[in-house]
């Protein structure tokens, strides 16, 4: 006999006036933080109540029915109602739609109450930002959705650009083959081949972290903030026909521009057309490039302008701007900081005041007729420009003094007994036989190996430059040096015919990494020198007079920036039988070493950090993998590990971005250990850095 299946029957449902209803104590939601009844009520208001209200009788003491109502579940949607008729937008006697339980049922309020709350399922992501967009191609705007669902349009415009993705990662999103971040990170792209083409690579690893997928999907592209974006701009660039790559969920610095050939032709373009500006001012000839190497004007001769004097209004201006500053300085010295207001208007004015006072400059027409211009793009997206260089066989020589003639520097310097070092120029390394081969990357090997001394050289040339610049900052570690120098020529060397044989011979730094022209410590010394070349007499008899007449502090001053031109601290290998042998490299190195202690120098704040083109991409993966475990740790290390060595490279300057970590070539003694408890500290989150 066929057993029957008992049918289970339904709560009745009807309507009941609002003021028959009041809020029960069996609702199990106590915490009422973070509720935004507010919010529900203004969409209660807008569409009405979606879902009906859990109610049960009241009965009185004998048990019969009183005609009113609890409400165990839904007690939010009470709330909300209940401010409705409080704004007087909903009547008390508005009839609500319950679901009423039977008096006396087995099942308690409190477990309706808790089963509403805990038996419901959150809608899965991917399922809202596919109602999203049907909401949008049914006419409703990004602004109207997300006040309709109460979040700011940027949310919006971000669960929309998720639908960016292609539609096979969609699908491995849905059936959790993959984690929200990682399909975030692929909504940078809108290429669906290029973005299934990076899953297949990633998912073959172990490392699927976004920032990976970030960087995979963005390694042709050019950063916003690039100086060559900054000097263009993104609307030239757009307009042009360029494309802007958007990352709507981090912080992207303006995006990435995903058309480099585009950018690259605009800046030519606007170099070009700066050059022939330039050259109608009347020089003989102007050349251009991104960026020229450090040195480049060594064999140019250097000729003087004068400075544009002020005309009456920008006197006038300046006047203005100085009291202005003084007035506001005067008002907030008592106080701690500057409202942020007045720091901004602060700046505008410091920002004038120095536009007025870099003065340019005006030269002879006819100096100008031999001489010519350097146009560049500086580090910070602006144009360069340098200008009065004189080739030296363009210079007019007198007969009695075509012995003195030559070249000079870029500093107005004269060269002295200067070393050739062509034979170290970019694109060669030195043999140990004292020959040359051109600049090949070591064939990988296991085990850490000796750096290679084309990139040794390059890296104390860094360290070299920065050394210099502290030297002419300390003028008494700059005398204690000079005079220690003085003493061991006196003392322990035979003295030549001359009645002081003391001269500094400024040292070329031919081989350097591209970086290095556009560093904080170039950017110093140049502007030092620029202040102290503004100053100098013409005369000679006038400038010993002058130098005679400056007080302890300025000629102690300028005794350091000239004797910071002789500062060596370079590596170089010697040839076998050379004029100087490997021993007095090694010493020169071991000096250099005191005298970068004595001035506490740190190349982490004169600007150096690693990056695939100084440093990373120039060694073996050993000591890639070594740098990133003394910044970040063993478990960074590891992380990175089984990447090819290019991935390698890239991956590790994003994790030694920020950490402070120099090359064993630039550590100063005394800082080094400081440094070092600093990266390992800084390398014990490891999930942060990985989120950033």
């Amino acid at each position: 006999m066929a057993t029957t299946i008992p049918k289970i029957s339904l709560s009745s449902s009807r309507d009941i006036p609002f003021n028959r209803l009041v809020l029960s104590q069996s609702n199990v939601r106590r915490v009422k933080s973070g509720l935004s009844i507010e919010e529900l009520a203004r969409d209660i208001e807008r569409r009405g109540l979606l879902q009906s209200l859990n109610v049960r009788p009241i009965l009185d003491d004998a048990g019969v029915e009183t005609g009113s109502y609890e409400v165990p579940a839904g007690g939010r949607r009470f709330r909300a109602l209940e401010l409705l008729v409080k704004q007087k937008k909903l009547a008390k006697t508005a009839p609500v739609p319950c679901v009423v339980r039977e008096a006396g049922s087995a099942i308690l309020a409190e477990d309706d109450s808790l089963a509403e709350n805990v038996q419901r399922v959150a809608l899965h992501p991917l399922d809202q930002f596919r109602a999203f967009r049907d909401m949008l191609e049914k006419g409703m705007s990004e602004e109207e959705i997300a006040a309709a669902f109460f979040v700011a349009p940027a949310v919006v415009k971000q669960r929309l650009r998720l639908m960016t993705v292609s539609d096979k990662l969609l699908d491995i999103y849905e059936q959790d083959g993959m984690k929200l971040e990682q399909l975030m990170a692929f909504s940078i792209s809108d290429d669906h081949a290029r973005q299934e083409q990076v899953w297949d690579i990633v998912s073959q690893s172990h490392n699927r972290e976004p920032y990976v997928i970030r960087r995979m999907l963005t390694e042709k592209t050019v950063r916003a903030s690039d100086a060559r974006a900054r000097f263009v701009g993104l609307e030239a660039y757009i307009v042009a026909g360029g494309h802007v790559m958007r990352d709507l969920f981090e912080a992207d610095d303006g995006g990435w521009l995903q058309d480099p050939a585009i950018l690259d032709q605009l800046v030519i373009e606007k170099l070009h057309a700066a050059a022939e500006d330039i050259r109608a001012e009347g020089w003989k000839w102007v050349e251009t490039a991104l960026s020229f190497p450090w040195g480049h004007t060594r064999q140019f001769v250097e000729i003087d302008g004068r400075e544009v004097p002020l005309t009456d209004e920008e006197t006038a201006r300046l006047e203005v701007l100085r009291a202005e500053q003084q007035t506001i300085e005067a008002e907030y010295a008592q106080a701690d900081e500057y409202p942020d207001e007045v720091d901004a208007r602060l700046g505008e004015i410091e920002q004038a005041i120095l536009a007025l006072e870099e003065r340019p400059l005006a030269f002879d027409p006819a100096d100008m007729a031999r001489a010519g211009a350097f146009v560049s793009l500086d580090s910070d997206g602006t144009l360069q420009v340098e200008r009065g260089f004189v080739l030296p066989e363009d210079m007019p020589v007198e007969p009695e003094e075509a012995d003195d003639a030559g070249s000079v520097d870029e500093y107005g310097h004269r060269p002295h007994d200067r070393h050739d070092d062509d034979s170290t120029g970019q694109g060669y390394e030195d043999r140990e036989d004292g020959s040359i081969s051109p600049d090949i990357e070591p064939e990988e090997e296991d085990g850490i190996k000796p750096l290679p001394d084309r990139l040794l050289t390059e890296l104390t040339a860094w360290r070299t430059l920065a050394l210099r610049d502290a030297f002419a900052s300390n003028p008494h570690i700059a005398l204690t040096e000079f005079l220690h120098t003085l003493v061991r020529d006196v003392y322990w060397q035979t003295p030549g015919a001359d009645c002081l044989e003391a001269y500094v011979r400024e040292i070329p730094l031919p081989v350097h990494s591209p970086d290095m022209p556009g560093s904080v410590p170039a950017h110093a010394l140049r502007q030092r020198n620029e202040g102290w070349k503004h100053d100098l007499p013409d005369d000679e008899d006038a400038l010993w007079r002058w130098i005679d007449g400056l007080d302890d502090a300025s000629r102690m001053a300028l005794l350091a920036h000239c004797l910071s031109f002789g500062v060596n601290a370079l590596y170089e290998r010697m040839p076998a039988y050379g004029a100087v042998s490997q021993r007095s490299v090694t010493e020169r190195l071991r000096r250099a070493d005191r005298l970068a202690s004595a001035l506490s120098l740190d190349l982490v704040e004169a600007g150096w950090q690693p990056t695939v083109e100084n440093y990373l991409g120039r060694v073996t993966k050993a000591r890639i993998l070594q740098a990133v475990r003394e910044a970040r740790g063993a478990e960074a290390a590891e992380r990175i590990a089984h990447l090819k060595k290019p991935d390698m490279a890239r991956e590790a300057e994003r994790l030694l971005d920020g950490s402070g970590w120099l090359p064993e070539a630039l550590r100063t003694v005394g800082l080094a250990d400081q440094a070092q408890a600093e990266t390992v500290t800084a390398g014990g989150d490891m999930e942060a850095i990985a989120a950033e």
